[in-house]
């Protein structure tokens, strides 16, 4: 018996070498290839100053038989940094096997690269080549575009002072750590910052950030690459802090068609002055959207709000303190964190979409309204009015549809409420789920409740919503976007 287990096992060895043998025996077969995992790797677009994130290439040899890579090299060696199993220094990778049905990583990142021509984004390229002992030689296109940017401030560098300042459209800038600029901003249409890990921008003056439906302007944060697979670092909340005015005295700001995505907080307004006149704020055509704190925070300002949506922070939406508030077409949405992957640092919000704090003994009086509008989210109650005596709140509300108990306020009127039996859906997707490339859209679905119980007659001042779609030939939606 132990005769034959012995004559087993030698027959099991000797098949196991020839086996061996053969995922390790270096084919000479010119028409064997390997396989890459793309063809061309991509990266997103570089600033000026920054590195890129690291992407993956595998090498696969998909043979029975080894094929030895006995050269590796690029072609112009200028742009992209190659890490090929911890070897850094490419050149010295020769004679590299890669056995049959094994595979290499290839890291990849992109350095910087100073500055390229040019104000529009310009093309990176270079060719990571691979030549087989059999004679073959197969190559990867590395890819990246390179924009200039106007870079303000230094990270860990503390804080910068401007007297005053004019963002224009023709570079992009980059922020970093604190800027504060005294006297008058001013952004034109068209003008994109990107804020670095951590910055802030102040402004103490008047502030006109006037962009366009075609030109907006955009405030974001500096990561342009995904966070994992396909998820943009733009859907991750608290990239970087916030943009405060504050001042001593009055302020007048004008924010036309400006995004601003993916902070902490997304605009604070702030004036020392308790008494009238207040600071003023003039928003339309605006977004405020994703951010781990406060999405619009009104203290000691005045305030027209017009078709503007704010939507998805982890603590209020919109927050109102001291001062006179209007919100005309405008979309409140609180479903921050409403997504089947974990990508935010905080969890959803707890938080009514809006909260009105009229409960000051000293100071202005906080007057807020809304007409045709939307407040809406997670919660039973997503609109809290701190008051007094409800009976005696001068706040209007108007032709909206909201998502809180009816009002027992004596200037609301013509509102639809929402109530826990309804089905319908109010936007076309409240709900991020990756895999399936659907975003949030705040847009009213086709039964939305929502729909065509606008004021007509509040609507007229406002003739087109945030997208450009004219209110006038039918009876207008809530919100400040009307349905097709």
């Amino acid at each position: 018996m132990r005769g034959v287990i012995n004559r087993l096992l030698l027959i099991g060895m000797c098949a196991l070498a020839c086996v061996s043998c053969k995922e390790y025996q270096v084919s000479e077969d010119p028409t064997l290839r390997l396989t890459f995992s793309a063809d061309t790797l991509c990266f997103d677009t570089i600033l000026t100053g920054q590195g890129s994130a690291t992407l993956l290439l595998t090498i696969y040899n998909p043979n029975s038989k080894a094929l030895l890579i006995d050269h590796i090299w690029m072609e112009e060696n200028r742009y992209f940094r190659i890490n090929i199993d911890g070897e850094q220094q490419i050149e010295n990778l020769t004679n590299l096997p890669v056995y049959g049905g094994d595979s290499l990583f290839v890291f990849v990142r992109v350095t910087d690269f100073g500055e390229v021509d040019g104000n529009i984004p310009v093309i990176i390229e270079d060719l990571l080549h691979f030549h087989l002992s059999s004679g073959v030689k197969q190559s990867v296109v590395m890819q990246a575009y390179g924009q200039n940017v106007i870079r303000l401030g230094k990270a860990g560098n503390g804080r910068q002072d401007y007297a005053s300042y004019h963002f224009t459209a023709e570079r992009p800038y980059l922020l970093f750590d604190t800027i504060v600029v005294h006297g008058n901003l001013t952004i034109d249409a068209g003008s994109t910052l990107y804020m670095h890990n951590g910055a802030c921008l102040y402004a103490g003056g008047d502030v006109n950030a006037e962009g366009t439906i075609n030109q907006p302007i955009l405030i974001r944060g500096d990561r342009l690459d995904n966070l994992f697979d396909s998820v943009p670092y733009l859907y991750a909340g608290g990239s970087w802090n916030g943009i405060y005015l504050q001042s001593d005295k009055p302020q007048n700001y004008n924010f036309s068609y400006v995004d601003i995505l993916s902070g902490n907080i997304g605009l604070y307004c702030y004036c020392a002055s308790e008494e009238k006149p207040l600071s003023t704020l003039r928003m339309d055509g605006c977004r405020i959207h994703n951010h781990t704190l406060y999405g619009l925070v009104l203290v000691h300002t005045d305030a027209v709000v017009t078709n503007t949506e704010i939507s998805n922070c982890a603590s209020y939406c919109v927050y109102c303190s001291g001062g006179t508030h209007d919100f005309i077409h405008s979309t409140i949405a609180s479903y921050f964190g409403a997504t089947n992957i974990r990508i935010q640092t905080t969890s959803k919000t707890e938080s009514a979409a809006v909260f009105i704090d009229n409960l000051q003994k000293t100071g202005a009086q906080t007057i807020s309204s809304f007409y045709n509008s939307i407040i809406t989210g997670y919660l039973t109650n997503q609109l809290v009015v701190a008051t007094p005596f409800d009976y005696y709140y001068p706040g209007r509300f108007v032709g909206n549809y909201l998502k809180t108990d009816s009002l027992s306020f004596p200037h609301a009127k013509s509102n639809v409420y929402w109530h826990a039996e309804d089905t319908m859906a109010v936007f076309r997707n409240s709900y991020y789920k990756y895999k399936e490339y659907v975003y949030y859209n705040f847009r009213l679905d086709t039964l939305s409740p929502a729909r065509n119980i606008g004021d007509s007659l509040l609507a007229l001042p406002y003739p087109t919503d945030r997208d450009g779609h004219s209110r006038a030939h039918c009876k207008p939606d809530a919100g400040c976007y009307q349905s097709e």
